[in-house]
């Protein structure tokens, strides 16, 4: 085991069976010198106080009102001027005298892990190359940076000055009290890097933005309560008593009254009214203004944080690829030797990962067919029993039953598909690692969206589409198709949602707390049965940091916690129409989730290596695209799944106070099935006596495209007018990348000015020198 630290040295404990053995790494001056140049380092040229501010800060200054989410931190890092470092302009850089502090502690992580994961130990051509590989086949058991010293304030206390990085981090960010207050995004990313930073800087952004969102949805939730109770339909259908007489469900099911649906019918009110259009644009206008506003946020981090310009230029081949490669070519952008693997072959490695993938896809598709005959057959046993109690809730118990279902399923392939993402991703040879992450995360994203949304998809767009009408009733293996419940189809994918949205999130929640305390309390049983060689002693011994560090856990990194929240956005946007409150989860969830990730970082798992990055990669398109698809699934669950378009239309052609809309919504069963069974019934649908659709379902489907049409376009319109009045970069930004550039430059040029001067110097000697001979001679 090793680690990168200041001090090097062999540390041994043992005990009468095993040693394990802490081998500490630091490197000299030279060697950081030389590797702060290779990776392009970026290092101050000149100090600047430190400007982070929010929207929520400067307009509470503006309206001279005290901000309660803001608190001051100890140790604020300082802002920069900054360039990529050079040896031979050592000297233009600050604190260039101050060896021990010139390079931060992550930057001398990030060189140490640089040399551990290019340095090979075996065949190269085999990939025998770097400390990651060492892992995998059980050389070492671990690598890591040390943490700053602990976490707890000792029982006596410390002046907030004196704390250390990780000190100040539990203080005033990783604990609970801290709920409301703002983040240290600066200090976050001076002890974890970037990459960790801009994960917790977009969490903590998304949360602020989903408050509004959570207000409307709610508001729009309670004006739903009050339209329930005076709703004309739903006082029809709870008073017509033994008016309407259904048909059966299937063939052996009994015939049953539509008053017994009133509870549910009711219900489902909550979620189907006016307010649905207007909280559906309002979401859809939210989220491209959000992804707007963050664009500008990304671009302020990116150049307080020097990297802007990472992944175009500055970030290096992967350690993998570099052994893996079997041919250089030159980058056309730095003009560098690099290892290359032909596009060809890589595009054959890339199609031929896709075809798996589809083949897994096809697997979950399996499932939902699977999934979607449950239902059916669970409907049918229910409807045929003789209890009228549950003939009513037959829909409603086999969708539950089978939402539980779905989502023990979700969670089983979840963990077999990651694992075969993450082979495939690796064999198609990506050149860097953010090209990699990106491969990576495109796919178990395409595979999660499936897994997760296929059947919200199906209960929203495609149930209840096919069922056919008494006598010619539609199958699928010879299963009779499901239709909606009493309720509509509405309710039943609200249900789902708060199924698998609020599910998912409780159960990920237990895992992130529950699941890390105990992995944490085994490591340190496991390690602590060891005694050092120089506990022989009675008297107990602290362990010494390199060991109580190994005792936390290794780091998961992001990608879990990204996905997680990149699916609930799509939860919250794709099929808000039905479910108003999913901001309202989603806020109180993500409240949360900040501190919950915080203290895994913070006390529970090793301290990872800092990582460089320009955004949050690949996830920033995956949001754009889910927002685009929120438009399109709202309208057509608007004008196909809502009840808002047929009452609307039944408002201007029949009665404005929708007295006798039950009725009109009810079609009666053809004469062939009525002289079969000698019962006259009702089923839901715009169809004649005949069985045929009438004209009002002509005309209904008409209107519903055209508000499809209609909603798009308008909803698209005024996203594009957002795009453009937001510009992506502030003025502030500009104003200081100019400033950079500029210092940047007079620095090399008053080195040039310097080496030219040196130049001359030397030619006049040489001038000087050879006058001297030719006089002598």
């Amino acid at each position: 085991m090793y680690s990168a630290m200041d001090t090097p040295g062999l540390h041994v404990a043992e005990d009468k069976k095993k040693a394990v053995h802490y081998l500490l790494l630091s490197a000299p001056w030279s060697v950081l010198c030389y590797y702060a140049e290779d990776l392009s380092l970026r290092l101050p040229l000149q100090a600047l106080a430190n400007q982070s501010s929010n929207w929520s800060a400067r307009m509470l200054r503006r309206l001279g009102m005290p901000n309660l989410l803001a608190e001051e931190v100890p140790n604020l890092p300082l802002d920069h001027y900054t360039c990529q470092f050079k040896v031979n302009k050592l000297q233009w850089f600050l604190g260039n005298k101050k060896q021990d502090s010139f390079f931060s502690s992550t930057q001398r992580h990030q060189i140490l892990r640089e040399i551990l994961a290019t340095t090979p130990y075996g065949n190269i051509e085999e990939g025998q190359v770097g400390v990651d590989r060492l892992l995998n086949e059980g050389v070492f058991t671990a690598a890591f940076p040390l943490h700053d010293g602990p976490y707890k304030v000792p029982p006596e206390g410390l002046d907030a000055n004196t704390l250390n990085q990780r000190q100040i981090l539990f203080q005033y960010w990783a604990c609970w009290r801290n709920w409301n207050k703002y983040q240290p995004l600066d200090h976050i990313r001076q002890y974890f890097g970037e990459k960790i930073a801009f994960y917790f800087a977009w969490l903590g952004f998304y949360t602020a933005w989903l408050l509004p969102a959570a207000v409307v949805g709610t508001l729009v939730f309670i004006m739903g309560v009050f339209m329930m109770f005076g709703d004309v339909p739903s006082q029809e259908i709870c008073e017509s008593e033994d008016q309407f007489q259904m048909c059966p469900l299937c063939k052996k099911c009994p015939y049953w009254l539509l008053s017994s649906i009133c509870s549910m019918f009711m219900a489902g009110r909550l979620f189907d009214h006016g307010g649905t259009i207007f909280f559906s644009i309002f979401m859809t206008l939210w989220a491209v203004t959000f992804l707007e506003y963050w664009k500008r946020m990304n671009a302020t981090l990116a150049h307080r944080w020097d990297c802007s310009d990472f992944e175009d230029i500055e970030e290096r081949p992967r350690p993998e690829f570099v052994a893996m490669a079997p041919m250089t070519m030159r980058n056309p952008i730095t003009g560098v030797e690099e290892p290359y693997f032909p596009k060809r072959n890589q595009i054959h490695r890339i199609l031929a990962g896709s075809m798996v993938i589809i083949m897994m896809i096809s697997v979950v598709v399996m499932f939902l067919i699977s999934i979607i005959l449950y239902r059916a057959i669970v409907s049918l046993l229910v409807a045929s029993s003789r209890d009228f109690r549950f003939v009513a809730s037959a829909s409603r118990i086999a969708s539950l039953t089978g939402s539980v279902v779905n989502l023990i399923f979700i969670l089983m392939l979840s963990k077999i598909y990651i694992a075969l993402a993450h082979f495939l991703t690796k064999w198609e040879m990506h050149r860097t690692q953010s090209k990699f992450e990106d491969a990576f995360t495109f796919k178990v994203f395409i595979f999660q969206f499936v897994n997760f949304y296929s059947s919200p998809i199906y209960i929203a767009f495609f149930k209840g589409r096919f069922v056919g009408y008494p006598g010619h009733y539609g199958t699928l293996f010879s299963v009779r198709n499901e239709e909606c419940g009493p309720g509509g189809c509405l309710i039943e994918l609200a249900q789902e949602l708060l199924v698998i949205m609020v599910g998912k999130q409780m159960i990920n929640n237990m895992q992130e707390i529950v699941l890390p305390k105990l992995k944490g309390w085994w490591q340190k049983y496991n390690l602590r049965s060891k005694t050092t060689s120089n506990e022989a002693s009675s008297a107990p011994v602290p362990p010494v940091p390199w060991q109580s560090n190994c005792e936390l856990l290794v780091p998961e990194g992001l990608f879990d916690e990204y996905l997680e929240m990149v699916l609930q956005f799509g939860f919250v946007t794709i099929f808000v129409a039905a479910f108003p409150l999913a901001p309202l989860f989603a806020l109180l969830n993500n409240w949360a989730e900040i501190r919950v990730d915080a203290q895994k970082f913070v006390c529970e798992y090793q301290r990872p290596v800092a990582e460089r990055a320009q955004g949050i990669g690949i996830w920033f398109y995956i949001l754009e695209v889910i927002t685009n698809l929120a438009v399109i699934s709202n309208a057509f669950l608007i004008a196909f799944t809502s009840d808002f378009l047929p009452r609307l239309y039944y408002q201007y052609t029949h009665a404005s106070n929708l007295r006798g809309y039950v009725n009109f919504t009810l079609a009666y069963a053809p004469d062939t099935f009525v002289s079969q069974y000698n019962i006259t019934c009702r089923y839901r649908a715009f169809r004649e006596v005949t069985g045929q659709y009438s004209l009002i379902h002509w005309n209904l489907l008409a209107i519903r495209l055209g508000f499809i049409i209609v909603f798009e376009h308008v909803v698209f319109f005024i996203t594009r007018l957002i795009e453009l009045m937001v510009p992506d970069l502030p003025e502030s930004v500009e104003i200081k990348v100019k400033r950079e550039r500029y210092l940047a430059k007079q620095a090399l040029a008053e080195n040039q000015v310097l080496l030219e001067a040196k130049g001359g110097l030397s030619k006049a000697r040489t001038r000087a020198a050879a006058n001297k001979d030719w006089e002598a001679a």
